[in-house]
């Protein structure tokens, strides 16, 4: 009986006839976005072999997020957001294929790859923000913190399929198949989409057009403490720790001297942790800065792991640990946020959130890339775990300032009765 109920618990919000359809139609979209990532970074070390190079592609894929993704925010607060996914997700099928064409052709260089990773990162900065959004008008607040995590545990079984299928692939047919696979594989999720039941929606009320939206929304984040201290954790961490497209393939290729094989395990490994983390943060998951706090400092000591790790084995119940600290604080950043801002923000606070997460990395892929490159993946990895630590102190100092202030009102309330007592007897 104790079995059922935690099943349910973990799994409530797909009780939900339309989060189930976008639920399994996302998952097989995701695996082929996974495969694509995994292909691409693998074929950018193999066009290079630099691992500058791969976190510049990173970067790009990311810097339209980190320059448009707040006016994205503005964009889903003002549309139907199922009809905008279903545009862009329709557009990111389209690149797919098209990187797959030139990398089935033979005819693909790094110079191709860099624009095709823009042109994803421009979709991305619009996508993201409807995306994280429309959670909400599908499953109501009750089960929005479920489907939060399950979305992240989603997202983590297929980066445990995904790599592990691309380095199968790669290893015996080549980049391009994946390129391919995953430019069908939005077929699935473009279909949930225009197959829901419109009627159970709860869409929020589009908000009218006028200037100064996105200042709006930045002043109201500012303004909101229990948003703007997640927003600055989840900047440092998504910034710094979350490199990890940038340094997998050379902990693969130049830490254990593995082939496409190795990095596509290594991988599966992380994704395959992701998975029980998901899941757990579903069913016991909580939110708030203080929940925050601890998972920051749970994942800064599991890649210190990862990046002392002296063999494979070792490296891989590693990165699975990793993987589990990851989508928990990333659940628990993305689930604060969303039962704490107002519905007619939402797609701006979102946004933002995306910013943090994706668009930091145009700053830290780069730089990860090129510490890596100078001293080894494993300092680019500690580097990643310092910034967790960090995040963790700022989130703890949130809380102590809040605390204080706290007891001095308290204070100032005793004190003012005292007064009044004290006059009263006089």
């Amino acid at each position: 009986m104790n079995v059922k109920r935690s099943a349910r618990r973990t799994f409530s919000s797909l009780s939900n006839p339309n989060y189930r359809k976008y639920f399994f139609g996302q998952t097989t979209s995701l695996v082929g976005t996974w495969m694509q990532m995994t292909a691409q970074s693998w074929l950018v070390f193999t066009l290079t072999h630099s691992a500058t190079k791969i976190g510049l592609v990173v970067a790009l894929q990311t810097l339209p997020v980190l320059l448009l993704g707040p006016y994205g925010g503005v964009v889903a607060d003002r549309v139907d957001k199922r009809k905008l996914m279903i545009v862009l997700q329709a557009a990111m099928g389209l690149q797919a294929a098209i990187l797959a064409a030139l990398s089935l052709t033979h005819v693909v260089n790094y110079l191709d790859v860099c624009i095709l990773a823009v042109v994803l990162g421009l979709n991305n900065a619009f996508e993201n923000p409807s995306r994280q959004s429309f959670i909400l008008e599908m499953v109501g607040a009750k089960d929005l913190r479920n489907a939060v995590s399950l979305n992240s545990t989603m997202n983590n079984v297929a980066r445990a399929i995904g790599p592990a299928v691309a380095g199968i692939i790669i290893a015996s047919f080549g980049e391009g198949w994946c390129f391919a696979v995953n430019a069908l594989s939005f077929v699935a999720v473009v279909a949930s989409l225009l197959f829901m039941d419109l009627a159970t929606l709860s869409p929020s009320v589009p908000a009218a057009r006028s200037k100064g939206q996105l200042r709006e929304g930045l002043r109201y984040v500012a303004s909101t403490p229990k948003l703007l201290y997640p927003l600055i954790m989840m900047a440092l961490v998504g910034m710094l720790t979350y490199e990890f497209q940038v340094t997998l393939p050379i902990v693969a290729g130049h830490v254990f001297h593995g082939s496409s094989e190795v990095y596509g395990i290594v991988t599966g490994s992380m994704g395959a942790g992701a998975v029980i983390g998901g899941l757990w943060t579903a069913s016991k998951g909580k939110t708030g800065t203080r929940a925050l706090v601890r998972a920051a400092l749970l994942f800064g000591l599991f890649v210190t792991f990862a990046a002392l790790s002296p063999k494979l084995w070792v490296e891989l119940i590693a990165l699975a640990l990793v993987g589990f600290a990851s989508v928990s604080f990333l659940s628990m950043a993305n689930s604060t946020l969303q039962m704490e801002t107002e519905p007619q923000m939402r797609g701006r606070v979102m946004a933002l959130w995306a910013v943090a997460f994706m668009g930091s990395t145009p700053i830290g892929g780069p730089l990860i890339g090129w510490i890596t490159s100078l001293a080894g993946a494993r300092v680019g990895l500690g580097v990643g775990a310092a910034a967790c630590f960090v995040a963790a102190l700022i989130g703890w100092l949130r809380i102590r300032h809040y605390r204080a202030r706290e007891s001095h009102a308290k204070l100032m309330v005793i004190d003012q009765s005292t007064m009044i007592e004290q006059v009263t007897k006089g």
